[in-house]
């Protein structure tokens, strides 16, 4: 009488015809793997790059269009003040140069001159300014009104700022009275006053004797004003 064979163990791995054990199962290819990582890398870099081409043309439509440049004229205020100097090669360069990486400010080209009154009266009226592209033009003529002293004075606010928009004008002109003492001594008492829209911006320091004994920050918004005007010029 034959023994019948022994069950095999549900658990016992099938010989091979020659009685060995099958190979183990390859292991699964990581090619895959790193392609999906590699394409998802791919993929985050390109929407970061389309993510700032939107955000640069989004900044780039923020900036008013250019229309207008600043001029120096050879006269201002219907020519009660002469061209004395005209510092924008020097004095114009450096504060385009201060102003080139402005957050608020773009294509920017500084302007700077000195004028004298043609008659009898004595003093300066220095006018200095940019034209280009500007937005926040409140927070800017706060800005250039602040940056009223220089390497060799000593310049204290007497009247803070006030805005004013002469004859109902949409221009927003800010003034306010300083006074300046130079390191030999001398001391003067005057008015600057400031203008900032989305082509230009200025700051005029009428530093005349007749300015420095009549300081009426409204009738030196409306002259501010009016050099506003004599020195814009369309760019066609």
């Amino acid at each position: 009488m034959s023994i019948p064979p022994a069950p095999q163990s549900p658990y016992q791995m099938p010989l091979t015809p020659w009685g060995a054990m099958p190979p183990a199962p390859p292991h699964k290819s990581r090619v895959g793997l790193m392609a999906a990582i590699i394409g998802g890398v791919f993929l985050l870099i390109v929407v970061l790059l389309l993510t700032l081409v939107l955000a640069g043309k989004n900044l780039e439509n923020s900036y008013p269009r250019a229309e207008f440049s600043l001029t120096v004229p050879r006269t201002l205020l219907d020519g009660r003040f002469k061209l004395a100097k005209d510092d924008s090669p020097t004095k114009g360069q450096a504060l385009q140069r201060s102003w080139r990486h402005s957050w608020d400010a773009e294509a920017v080209h500084g302007v700077a001159a000195v004028y004298q009154p043609a008659g009898i009266e004595r003093g300066d009226l220095v006018v200095t300014g940019m034209y280009g592209r500007f937005k926040n033009t409140q927070e800017i003529r706060s800005r250039i009104l602040a940056d009223n002293g220089s390497n060799n004075s000593q310049v204290k606010v007497l009247t803070p700022p006030e805005d004013d928009s002469p004859a109902g004008s949409r221009i927003k002109i800010s003034c306010e009275a300083v006074t300046r003492t130079w390191t030999d001594g001398l001391t003067l008492t005057y008015p600057v006053c400031a203008w900032a829209d989305g082509n230009t911006w200025a700051r005029v320091a009428d530093m005349t004797l007749l300015a420095s004994t009549n300081l009426d920050l409204k009738a030196t918004a409306k002259s501010t004003l009016q050099i506003r005007s004599e020195m814009l010029k369309p760019i066609t």
